[in-house]
């Protein structure tokens, strides 16, 4: 496999650090992105030839530093491809979610991508392997109580790389979306795990995210790929038929919400 310099966002987080490990393995090197310099630090110090890699700390919530962000990365070095991985969740009550909750979410989880993606294009044009790899979620396709923000996220992220597929269609750039079921990472609460748990949802490691997101690597075309069954049965049910999906969740309404509500 020819190596890669790959740009990953939310470096230090569950998915992001199974990731990092994943593509250092496979021989990439890594731009590692996060909030904190001590944790980026001893990810790369982790990986094999740490050497080969560097990490830049950034706040993806704010534009102003995304920009500084896309400047450090082009003195850097080329950029083969961007995992648009960084994120948050909030699960609860839709109207006892806090404004500033809802915001922060917008910004981590569809305007950062965005802003990303500009940002870096005029590199990633220069690439024979240019690649973005955005990391969604089942709920960006279904509608789930208790993540009514996240899933307005979500939607948002899969719209926008589908939007962004069809616009570089004639481009040399493979617009990926990748999009686990639950996983198993700190940003999971107590409650979730708990309600997954009695709703009797699986959860997979972030290993199997990571062992997705290599596949995506070596395809050229644009894909959207959902991982766990029946999650992504449900993604396509719901697309097709969503009054069944509808009348299915409305069955654990109760138990969501009280999870929800705790």
């Amino acid at each position: 496999m020819t190596t890669l310099t790959i740009v990953l966002t939310g470096a230090c987080g569950g998915i992001g650090r199974a990731l990092a490990i994943a593509f250092a393995s496979a021989g990439h090197k890594l731009v590692l992105v996060g909030r904190n310099a001590e944790a980026l630090a001893a990810l790369r110090d982790g990986l094999e030839r740490p050497r080969s890699h560097r990490y830049l700390v950034a706040d993806l919530s704010s534009a102003a530093s995304i920009i500084e962000l896309c400047t450090d990365i082009a003195d850097g070095s080329a950029v083969d491809v961007l995992v648009n991985n960084a994120g948050t969740s909030s699960f609860g009550l839709f109207t006892e979610t806090d404004d500033a909750v809802i915001e922060q979410m917008l910004q981590l989880n569809v305007l950062a991508p965005m802003r990303l993606c500009k940002g870096l294009m005029p590199l990633m044009r220069k690439s024979q392997h240019a690649m973005v790899i955005n990391i969604g979620s089942g709920f960006g396709s279904i509608g789930f109580a208790g993540f009514t923000a996240y899933c307005a996220s979500k939607f948002g992220l899969r719209g926008f790389t589908e939007a962004l597929q069809r616009e570089f269609a004639n481009e040399n750039m493979a617009i990926h979306y990748l999009a686990p079921r639950a996983v198993n990472t700190a940003m999971n609460s107590a409650n979730i795990v708990a309600m997954n748990a009695e709703l009797g949802n699986k959860a997979d490691e972030p290993e199997l995210v990571a062992r997705a997101a290599l596949e995506l690597l070596r395809c050229k075309k644009s894909s959207n790929r959902y991982l766990g069954w029946p999650e992504r049965f449900f993604v396509s049910l719901n697309a097709l038929f969503p009054s069944v999906v509808s009348a299915a969740l409305k069955k654990q309404l109760a138990i969501i919400l009280r999870y929800a509500r705790n």
